[in-house]
């Protein structure tokens, strides 16, 4: 995955940038991508389950092309979106093809107390029914989360966690997934991408929001 160094020099990405923008590809059965914004190369050879680094931008409204990578025949999606100010966005492209779509999702600013943990869970596996999201134990920390929503933070105590998703309302585990080390001090998302019946499988991506480093 690249980020053009273009991108920091050109229109795209202003002086005073007020706002932070990464991209996921959690797109099952799409090929690696090329995003164009205003029609600038920005990101070339973006893989399934990837992410890119944060980048600073200025609010306004952007045109953003995503392209199979190396051909620019045909836009995957060809959309405008607005980037408020003062936002730090992990901006998804979700569904299988041919529906393929950006989901925009903010990392939201909020304190976190002293040795905690944020954590939260946003549902992007396009076939997967409504989940709940618990503990081994049956603890639920998420709650009838279907395709697309995103749920707030919550706290919760730093350590090693092992963590299923459940079809909601049963005891039926579609995932579990053991050794996710939560630090303090951090805000974490659980991703779930992929398809529950059909490959890529269903599984999660936990990284590092960039609200661990801008928080109020």
């Amino acid at each position: 995955m690249f980020i053009c160094p273009y991108l920091f020099r050109s229109n795209i990405l202003f002086r005073n940038p007020t706002s932070y923008i990464r991209v996921l590809h959690a797109s099952p059965g799409s090929p690696a991508v090329d995003i164009y914004i205003n029609n600038v190369p920005t990101i070339r050879g973006l893989a399934y389950k990837n992410f890119t680094d944060y980048a600073p931008i200025t609010s306004g409204l952007y045109n953003i092309k995503v392209y199979p990578s190396g051909n620019t025949t045909r836009p995957l999606i060809d959309t405008s979106l607005f980037i408020p100010d003062g936002i730090i966005y992990t901006i998804a492209a979700i569904g299988a093809p041919p529906n393929i779509s950006l989901q925009p999702i903010e990392d939201t600013r909020r304190p976190i107390i002293e040795g905690k943990t944020l954590l939260r869970f946003v549902h992007l596996s396009p076939d997967t029914p409504n989940v709940d999201i618990t503990l081994p134990d049956g603890t639920v920390l998420f709650n009838n989360i279907g395709y697309k929503q995103v749920e707030r933070y919550i706290s919760v105590n730093p350590g090693v966690y092992r963590v299923q998703a459940r079809l909601t309302g049963t005891d039926k585990v579609i995932l579990e997934v053991p050794n996710i080390n939560l630090h303090p001090n951090r805000f974490y998302t659980i991703y779930a991408v992929g398809l529950s019946s059909g490959n890529p499988p269903l599984q999660v991506l936990i990284p590092l929001d960039g609200n661990s480093y801008l928080t109020p």
